[in-house]
Parts: C-alpha cells; sequence; structure tokens
C-alpha cells in the first residue's frame, strides 16, 4: 500500500499489508508507480483522486481500477489514460440537495465496488484497526466505560460553539459516567478551554493513532462532530453519536456516516441563535441517552 505518513497510522499494523510504501509531500506519483512497473498484476486507486490515478497508471499493472464522481465528466474521461477500468460513485452534493430521497452508497461499500470490478466474488465489510497490548497501555489511566467526546473545530463554527460545546460537556456528566475529551493538533486550543473548565475527567491528545483507537475501545461511546473519529469508533465497534454539517447534509449523513455499528446521526442548526444551539444540546443528550439505553445495559 502507498499512503501519505500522515495516513499510514491506519494501516501500518493491518495484517493484510505485506509492505506499505510512505509517499512523501512533492514526490511525483509517476515514478512511486514506476516502481512497481513488471512486478505486479492488479493496482487499486483507493481515492478518486488524479494523482492516485497517475500512480496506479504508471504501474503499467495489467489490471489498473479505480472510481470517480458520477457528474465529473472530465475526470470520467482522463481517468481512462491510467486505469483498465473505472467504477462510478453517485456521491454528488447537489443532486443530494435536490432530491432528499437521492440514495448513496457508504464510502465503505463504494471502496468495496472495487473488489467487485477487479473480478472479486467475496466482500469482508469489517473495517480492520488492530490494537496491541501496548496502545492499550498508553491508555490505561484513562477511565473505562465513559463518554468519549472528539474535540474538533467543528464544534466551535457553523452551528456550534465553543460555550454550547462546554455547556453539552457539562450536562453529559449527568449521566453518571467517565467524560473523556480526545483532540488532535487542531483542537489544542479548544482542549486548554475544557481543562479550564475542569469538566472531563480526562483530556487526552498528542496520541498515536491506534492508541488513540484504543481509547475509543474502552469507552461505552462516542460523540463527534465529523471528522475522522466517526470512523475509528465504528472499527473498535463503539455506538456513536455523530453530528453532521447542516450544508450538504443529506449527502455526508449517508456516505461517511458510523458504520455498521448502533448509532445517531444529528443535523447541525444552520446558525448559532440560542434556540437552535439549546436544541441541538437536547437532540445529542436525547441520543446519547437511547444508545446508552440499548447498547450499555
Amino acid at each position: 500500500m502507498a499512503c501519505s505518513r500522515h495516513n499510514s497510522g491506519v494501516v501500518e499494523h493491518n495484517p493484510d499489508v505485506d509492505e506499505l510504501v510512505i509517499v512523501e509531500p512533492g514526490e511525483p506519483a509517476r515514478r512511486i508507480g514506476a516502481r512497481f512497473r513488471g512486478r505486479i498484476d492488479l493496482a487499486i486507486a483507493l481515492a478518486p483522486r488524479t494523482t492516485d490515478f497517475e500512480l496506479v497508471g504508471a504501474t503499467r499493472a495489467p489490471t489498473r481500477i479505480g472510481y470517480t464522481y458520477v457528474r465529473r465528466y472530465a475526470t470520467r474521461l482522463t481517468a481512462r489514460l491510467h486505469l483498465t477500468e473505472v467504477g462510478l460513485s453517485e456521491a454528488d452534493p447537489e443532486l443530494c440537495d435536490r432530491d432528499p430521497h437521492y440514495v448513496v452508497r457508504h464510502e465503505v461499500d463504494q471502496v468495496l465496488s472495487l473488489v467487485t470490478i477487479a473480478g472479486g466474488a467475496t466482500l469482508s465489510h469489517d473495517l480492520v484497526l488492530p490494537i496491541c497490548d501496548e496502545d492499550r497501555a498508553r491508555v490505561a489511566a484513562v477511565p473505562a466505560g465513559g463518554i468519549a467526546f472528539q474535540l474538533a473545530p467543528r464544534w466551535l463554527r457553523d452551528g456550534s460553539t465553543l460555550e454550547s460545546a462546554l455547556d453539552l460537556m457539562r450536562r453529559l456528566r449527568g449521566f453518571g459516567l467517565p467524560l473523556i475529551a480526545t483532540y488532535g493538533s487542531d483542537a489544542a486550543g479548544f482542549a486548554d478551554a475544557v481543562r479550564a473548565s475542569g469538566i472531563a475527567d480526562a483530556v487526552i491528545g498528542d496520541l498515536a493513532f491506534s492508541a488513540w483507537a484504543a481509547a475509543f475501545e474502552k469507552s461505552a461511546l462516542v460523540v463527534t462532530v465529523d471528522t475522522g473519529a466517526t470512523h475509528v469508533a465504528s472499527a473498535v465497534k463503539r455506538p456513536t453519536v455523530v453530528l453532521f454539517e447542516h450544508r450538504y447534509f443529506n449527502l455526508s449523513s449517508q456516505e461517511w456516516a458510523p458504520y455498521r455499528v448502533p448509532s445517531v446521526i444529528l443535523r447541525k442548526p444552520a446558525g448559532e441563535d440560542p434556540a437552535a444551539l439549546a436544541d441541538l444540546r437536547e437532540r445529542v443528550l436525547a441520543a446519547v441517552e437511547s444508545l446508552l439505553a440499548t447498547t450499555c445495559r
């Protein structure tokens, strides 16, 4: 597998990957693909990006497959320069907004369609994210059985505010479970505010990817906005409450929903007036209550 260093943490311990090639920033995709020329039978572009198509095309593998979006007509044509087979994703924000009943497959299922295009007959829907004892040891001090709350910039804008998010976290303590705040480098300021408020039992960041997953694994459920936390929670089989942005909700809530785990999907309000923010907090609390009642008895 070839991927960026940022994404490598997701697959570096995956037992199905025999070799991991790190693509450094600025490294020409064609040069990477050319390393495999004459060595492989099948090359797959896992993202619908021209860079990925170029990398796969440069391998000159007999079978080179990928996918793009249904209304990206120019990309559909240029993809043929690099790929032998091109799948189509129905994901399109305008089509989803035009028709609320427009169906978009989950992104996992879109990627799995490449297996069928490649001639595979068996699909495995289990998300694979190995967590070892060392990863669990790194979060041993994190209370178990709590509510994991992923801090992210989308809690602070476009239908949510810092004050509203902090108030929500205070009220989540009413369930009598530990409250665990996790964060990445993009939410360090948010994490400082949570620490200063004293409302979380633990505020943890700067974790290795698999250790972050281990923190979710030991929690009862996960509350998050639309971030990678949604998918990590699915991989470790944790119930999830996820808030998607008001804009493009019909698309996002289908394509990037929690995958095959108990979940509640909510839409952030269009504005940040007090009544809308209060309603959002009530909906999150009701969602958490329903998931705890049905999955955490």
